[in-house]
């Protein structure tokens, strides 16, 4: 599943290539079809992400400041693109669509074709808000910031690595920036989150601002500080499909690039968690 830098990166494509003029939206598959013809030749107003939901706004062209004071965009089209959902783009002219696009969008530059979601809805104003009120912080929305996360973690008994992948907490983080900010920070994954400090918790947060906005710029995730990087340390680097320098994630069995202990993978959260038992030791008792 895209973790939520990919998700941002998916807004900015979108406001880039779209953004202030009249789109034509179609669903070749007709699952959409409905949802398509409501918002098909209207406005993309602007799009935006919240951990992994991307919503995409439409309503009339927007020809002055009281049109914009009245609220619009009026509709909204809901993503999530869950485990197999893919969104990709291209020039004009858009070839021939398969059957199995959700959604096309296209104007006479560009197209970008949705395949797969988990979710593709024409959602009202009020039924984004609702969206928005039950996912948690998110590091790449501006004014977000990590107290609210921080005032549920201090309670909990339960595991800071399953606190960061619960999307009603911190919203956007995903396996791989789980398993790399906690090593980086040489927090043991199994830790309670009552048992974080607060200043390991606001450095965590921090840093995941830092990383996920990176993984916008450069549209991969690299967690690597300069001094482990390949030509630094005189190693191979990483061959994965996942792309990106990473310390633990998909690392099993690989020795550290720092204190050489072999890396761990346990199941947690459902999902593959993966750490060094020798920079992230255990502070249980």
């Amino acid at each position: 599943m895209p973790e939520g830098h990919t998700i941002h990166r998916l807004a900015l494509d979108h406001r880039s290539r779209f953004e202030g003029a009249p789109v034509r939206a179609s669903s070749p598959q007709g699952k959409f079809a409905d949802g398509a013809a409501l918002v098909d030749g209207q406005v993309m107003t602007t799009a935006e992400a919240h951990g992994k939901h991307l919503f995409l706004g439409f309503g009339p062209p927007r020809t002055s400041d009281e049109l914009r004071s009245r609220g619009y965009p009026h509709r909204w089209i809901h993503v999530h693109l869950g485990l197999f959902g893919k969104l990709g783009f291209g020039a004009a002219p858009a070839p021939p669509p398969t059957d199995t696009v959700r959604l096309r969008l296209a104007n006479p530059s560009a197209y970008a074709d949705l395949r797969g979601p988990t979710t593709c809805a024409l959602i009202t104003e009020d039924e984004k808000h609702a969206i928005h009120d039950r996912l948690g912080p998110d590091p790449l929305r501006p004014g977000d910031d990590g107290t609210r996360a921080w005032q549920r973690i201090s309670r909990s008994r339960t595991t800071i690595a399953a606190l960061l992948l619960d999307q009603k907490i911190i919203a956007g983080v995903g396996n791989v920036y789980r398993a790399e900010v906690l090593f980086r920070h040489g927090i043991d994954p199994y830790r309670p989150g009552r048992d974080l400090a607060r200043g390991e918790w606001d450095a965590i947060w921090a840093d995941l601002v830092f990383l996920m906005a990176e993984g916008v710029r450069h549209n991969r995730i690299d967690t690597v500080r300069p001094e482990h990087l390949p030509e630094a340390m005189g190693r191979p680097p990483r061959v994965d499909d996942h792309g990106g320098e990473v310390y633990v994630y998909r690392r099993d069995r690989q020795g550290c690039h720092i204190c050489g202990a072999e890396i761990r993978t346990a199941g947690l959260a459902a999902r593959n968690l993966f750490w060094c038992p020798g920079c992230q030791p255990s502070t249980g008792g």
